[in-house]
């Protein structure tokens, strides 16, 4: 089940093609200074980045997907899943795609 809930976390991430709304480009030193997994909660990310594109899954487990400028007018992605808990499980980043 865990395995089918990263496995829809990642194909969330591959899906964007896009610049995420406003209020979710966040810088990538931010984001990787402030989220830690097993310790930053749902309510910590909404306070220091805002809201952005997610996906909630039935398990409970929730996607969330914030950008970061690359340069060029390109963006990386900082996927997030949170656990039913409501607390970061695991984070992974994914670089612009090559043009």
């Amino acid at each position: 089940m865990r395995l089918r809930v990263l496995l829809c976390a990642a194909l969330l991430a591959g899906c964007a093609t896009q610049p995420a709304p406003p209020g979710s480009v966040v810088a990538a030193e931010r984001l990787s200074a402030k989220v830690v997994a097993g310790g930053t909660t749902k309510a910590e990310l909404l306070a220091a980045f805002g809201s952005t594109k997610s996906v909630r899954f039935d398990s409970g487990y929730e996607a969330w997907v914030y950008q970061s400028p690359a340069g060029g007018g390109k963006f990386s992605e900082f996927v997030i899943l949170i656990d039913p808990a409501g607390v970061v499980s695991k984070t992974r980043t994914r670089a612009p795609a090559a043009p």
